[in-house]
């Protein structure tokens, strides 16, 4: 699947996107090794830290399906913003080095993996 067509699928996430206090919504694509789309959005709660990040919500969603082995993650935001430190501490270790194309709303995108986006893991 080509990255465009991937942040396709992480703009129809974005749109389902939970964000009330912040206003700030986050889309994630996951593409499973079996061509799957897995989908994830921020969704926020009055108590802050219970807050989960699209690309969380999307790699832990997969997992509960029964998917373990990912090719490409696309995040949408409206200015191209990266992962938190909590998502790469997910991405390196559920996701390994796979290409993540980060997007913002104007359509340009980057693409980083894991290990230039978090080079000191935990563990």
């Amino acid at each position: 699947m080509t990255p465009e067509k991937l942040i396709q699928h992480a703009i129809t996430a974005q749109k389902r996107a939970m964000a009330p206090y912040s206003n700030y919504f986050v889309g994630a694509a996951l593409l499973t090794d079996s061509n799957t789309v897995i989908l994830g959005c921020n969704v926020e709660s009055k108590a802050y830290p219970t807050t989960l990040c699209a690309e969380r919500v999307a790699i832990f969603s997969a997992i509960s399906q029964g998917y373990t082995n990912f090719t490409a993650l696309a995040l949408i935001t409206k200015d191209g913003a990266f992962p938190c430190g909590s998502c790469r501490q997910i991405i390196h270790e559920y996701a390994t080095n796979i290409p993540i194309y980060i997007a913002n709303e104007s359509g340009e995108y980057n693409t980083r993996n894991i290990s230039e986006l978090l080079p000191f893991p935990f563990g």
